[in-house]
């Protein structure tokens, strides 16, 4: 999987691994990263990696929520109202600029993440299975935009940004680019829906030490009382850290889950989860600061043994 998304995505082979981690837990991304750097390709790529149905939503400040979820329509032909639905019917959602659209709009999204179905005009339609969000922000950029409730922030599993390239990562984009002769980019499929949902079965038989989760656990309470967090992380962002663990273990090709997949998701699965006080803010306090403190201050259990029959 991560080298056919690499063919297109160049130097991005870590945050690549997160995004697939996501993915393969069952949850949604958000890549907030500045324009330019590969977000959308990422998305296209995994769609057509993973065999998945692919939509985009642009959002802007005038987009409504039936625009994502789908309208009753009045058929002429017919004399009667036919549901037309919205983009949020795919396998893989990219929701371009989340932040430019108003929060009544963003709140749209909020059951088809969670519950994976959306209602209209009182009638709930399930949506296809499997079905991801990958959404997009600009963290910098800051006028005409809108910032993510917590409520909302909380249903990413992971929160995740690309960086800008090495000079020779750079030149190597240009290079295919001046090599392929054309804009467009096709990724092989390696997967499609069906082997994805087994995927995602398997994630949930992976070991988990009782050690591992007790440290898990140490680490997310300890962004609720440290000196700078205003608010920390919940027990949803417990499971997230679990979930995403589990999930790095299969694509690294491990049954069990050991201490340095926790470690390598803090960022990811909790500096979102994290609001530090109000006054702290001239200060650049922020929550990948309070995680990184918790990271350096909480005990590392030992390496986690492989549980009995289960294959290193």
């Amino acid at each position: 999987m991560l080298d056919a998304v690499e063919t297109a995505v160049v130097g991005k082979r870590e945050s690549l691994e997160l995004v697939l981690t996501g993915i393969f837990a069952g949850g949604h991304v958000l890549l907030e990263d500045l324009p330019g750097l590969g977000k959308t390709l990422a998305a296209r790529s995994f769609a057509q990696a993973l065999g998945l149905e692919f939509t985009r939503a642009q959002f802007t400040p005038d987009l409504l929520p039936a625009d994502l979820t789908g309208a009753e329509v009045f058929d002429q032909r017919t004399g009667e109202f036919v549901f037309r639905p919205g983009p949020v019917f795919t396998g893989l959602l990219l929701a371009d600029e989340i932040n430019r659209t108003p929060p009544k709009t963003q709140s749209a999204l909020l059951e088809a993440m969670q519950e994976r179905q959306v209602s209209v005009e009182g009638t709930t339609r399930r949506l296809p299975e499997p079905f991801h969000v990958l959404a997009t922000a600009n963290p910098v950029e800051h006028e005409g935009t809108y910032p993510l409730p917590e409520a909302q922030l909380d249903r990413f599993l992971l929160r995740l940004s690309f960086g800008y390239p090495t000079p020779e990562q750079e030149w190597e984009v240009v290079s295919r680019r001046l090599d392929r002769r054309r804009e467009e980019q096709t990724v092989t499929e390696v997967l499609d829906a069906a082997q994805l949902r087994a995927v995602q079965r398997v994630v949930e038989e992976v070991h988990v030490d009782e050690a591992v989760g007790h440290y898990a656990v140490e680490l997310v309470a300890a962004t609720r009382v440290h000196q700078n967090a205003l608010v920390g992380a919940s027990p949803r962002g417990t499971l997230a850290l679990i979930t995403c663990a589990r999930a790095l273990a299969v694509i690294r090709g491990r049954a069990y889950v050991i201490p340095e997949d926790v470690k390598a998701l803090a960022h990811p699965a909790l500096d979102h989860r994290v609001t530090v006080k109000p006054e702290l803010w001239l200060q650049d306090a922020t929550g990948a600061g309070v995680v990184a403190s918790v990271l350096s201050q909480t005990p590392v259990p030992a390496a986690a043994e492989p549980p009995t029959g289960t294959p290193a």
